[in-house]
């Protein structure tokens, strides 16, 4: 029989001594300028579907017809090497004119729009109405009982909104995902 003693010691270049530690997860607001054609949406999507990674928001829209350019935003997490390496393949796409980080940028401003259903009557329904107020929402439709909000700013704004209503009546939400700028005069 052999004893603990008997087990060679690991040598100090082998994987035995590597940190397996898991890095936290950091957020990601990719501002991603490609060409506006035919499949690169799919293109894009599936480069994150193949290696795993989850997209948290993903908007998209021409916007720039003379120069033929959409502006594709994506919201995703991982570790900061798989993050690297997304940014690294997202660049190396025939489509992709550039890739930009925003959220790394603390100058940068992130914003998305949400359309809140919610249903009530009496007590609720006027709390609902006072809160649509603090948060600045619009009333953009309303009912004997129920209205629809609109209310736009910050990621977090919208979730508290949403947390908000919920106990209030909240029947249904519609978010358009997160958009993004740099501040100043540069361009992402």
């Amino acid at each position: 029989m052999s004893s603990k003693t008997d087990i060679p010691a690991a040598l100090p270049g082998s994987a035995y001594f590597l940190d397996h530690t898991e890095e936290a997860e950091q957020k990601a607001t990719y501002a991603i300028i490609v060409d506006n054609e035919a499949g690169v949406l799919h293109r894009v999507v599936g480069l994150f579907a193949a290696r795993g990674y989850n997209i948290e928001s993903l908007t998209v829209a021409e916007t720039d017809r003379a120069n033929h350019t959409s502006r594709i935003t994506v919201v995703t997490r991982g570790s900061s090497q798989a993050l690297a390496q997304i940014r690294a393949q997202l660049e190396k796409m025939v489509c992709t004119r550039r890739v930009v980080d925003v959220g790394q940028d603390d100058d940068s401003l992130e914003r998305e729009l949400a359309l809140v259903k919610v249903a009530g009557s009496g007590a609720a329904r006027m709390e609902a109405m006072q809160l649509s107020e603090i948060f600045r929402a619009r009333i953009v439709d309303t009912t004997h009982d129920s209205f629809v909000f609109e209310v736009s700013g910050a990621p977090s704004k919208i979730d508290k909104f949403e947390a908000l209503m919920r106990p209030l009546g909240l029947t249904e939400i519609a978010r358009t995902g997160v958009l993004s700028l740099s501040r100043g005069a540069g361009r992402a």
